[in-house]
């Protein structure tokens, strides 16, 4: 919001023109349905895959703490140690910030790898649930149950 939207807002109000709060909506004759959400498999599945690239990406591009050998510190901590050695306040600064993107970075990471996980657990569990529920809504010839008794699992 401008600065001038905001002195013409309180001038409306001061001079008795009310400024309401909006909701946007649907409107009230039926301009939507009623239907339920529905995922699709290959939906999940597509997210699923972009959670795991991003996983990828990020761990490959945005670590500034990996350093350039095994159990080495990475370039930007090993200056840090240089700068704080030398007396310089700005080392322990710059340790902190690699610290700190550290921490974030992580927590990135473990936000995609919990997308990913989380999808592909949800597919089998829900596709076990169906083929629960598809089992014990048949006869005992194989054909649906009847709805009189699909309304006594309601009650």
């Amino acid at each position: 919001m401008a600065w001038d939207e905001w002195e013409q807002l309180k001038a409306e109000t001061a001079s008795g023109r009310s400024t309401h709060m909006r909701l946007n909506q649907l409107a009230a004759d039926g301009g939507g349905g009623t239907s339920d959400l529905v995922v699709h498999q290959d939906d999940l599945g597509a997210v699923g895959h972009e959670a795991n690239l991003l996983y990828d990406d990020v761990k490959s591009q945005a670590d500034i703490a990996a350093g350039a050998g095994q159990g080495s510190a990475g370039s930007t901590m090993q200056a840090a140690a240089t700068l704080k050695s030398h007396g310089f306040q700005t080392g322990s600064a710059l340790e902190t910030t690699v610290e700190m993107w550290t921490s974030q970075v992580k927590a990135v990471l473990q936000a995609c790898a919990h997308i990913s996980d989380h999808l592909d657990f949800s597919q089998k569990l829900h596709a076990g649930d169906d083929a629960k529920i598809g089992a014990v809504l048949r006869g005992r010839d194989g054909s649906a149950m009847p709805v009189s008794q699909l309304n006594e699992y309601f009650k």
